[in-house]
């Protein structure tokens, strides 16, 4: 159970009564950062849902919950969420379905709880548009870093000087987080569009898939992550409407935004 590996970390962590002592030794960017972040939990596991929320209110994230997808979509109707951690196995709706409403509507962030070796959870999970995922049973490290990751990411203050890019018919507004293909709406999630910002950055030139890895998920790329992979294809498939923009593989480069 996931919960194990929980329980002596929260120890630790409810410990640490001086600032020093932080679990993340974090700066007060970082802390004024998760002091503005909320967080939604939707797992139908309660104890495992209940200690998640300690551990992130320790690390100073304002948390919600939910105890499955119905209840956390009626929870998303009433509350901006700055990221949602979302649990796969629920019954009455499960992660997937669930998620598929959310990028109906929103682009928020996304980490998927999945069974330990799962594959094809994780990889289901990103087609459905999910950011990143976590298999069960996770080190509570890693969920924190990956969170922190991906808020750094989502939040404006942290794109780079030109927040409009362009390239053909595609637009994308880092500030705004949003993007448009041909004067019209494009659907992304907040990794999709770092992707797009990555290539769109880098006009004629190739980027290696280890360093579009860190800038769009914020972790190194290790042998067996297909992440990216998904994220790419989903681009793809979203770019696909139109022939002025693709995104080409270069054999022993990386990826090329190509504008027609």
């Amino acid at each position: 159970m996931s919960h194990i590996r929980l329980v002596p970390y929260l120890k630790r962590a409810k410990q640490a009564s001086q600032p020093t002592e932080h679990p993340l030794n974090e700066s007060s960017v970082d802390l004024m950062q998760k002091l503005e972040s909320n967080v939604l939990i939707i797992d139908d596991d309660a104890q495992l849902r209940v200690m998640l929320a300690e551990l992130l209110r320790l690390e100073n994230y304002a948390v919600d919950t939910a105890a499955d997808g119905v209840d956390g979509l009626s929870v998303l109707a009433k509350k901006a969420y700055d990221l949602v951690i979302l649990d796969v196995m629920m019954p009455r709706k499960n992660g997937f379905e669930t998620l598929k409403r959310i990028r109906k509507s929103s682009s928020t962030p996304v980490i998927m709880l999945t069974a330990r070796g799962e594959a094809d959870d994780r990889i289901l999970g990103l087609e459905h548009g999910a950011d990143d995922y976590i298999a069960k049973p996770f080190n509570p490290r890693e969920l924190l870093l990956r969170i922190k990751a991906i808020l750094k990411r989502s939040h404006s203050e942290n794109s780079l000087d030109d927040p409009l890019l362009t390239a053909g018919t595609l637009e994308v507004d880092t500030k705004r987080l949003t993007a448009t293909l041909e004067g019209k709406n494009l659907v992304l999630t907040g990794a999709e569009l770092r992707v797009l910002e990555a290539l769109m950055r880098t006009p004629g030139r190739a980027v290696g898939r280890e360093a579009l890895n860190e800038f769009a998920l914020g972790r190194e790329l290790t042998p067996f992550d297909r992440a990216l992979d998904t994220h790419i294809s989903n681009l793809r498939g979203k770019l696909k409407s139109t022939d002025s923009i693709g995104i080409r593989s270069v054999r022993g480069e990386g990826y090329l935004l190509v504008a027609n």
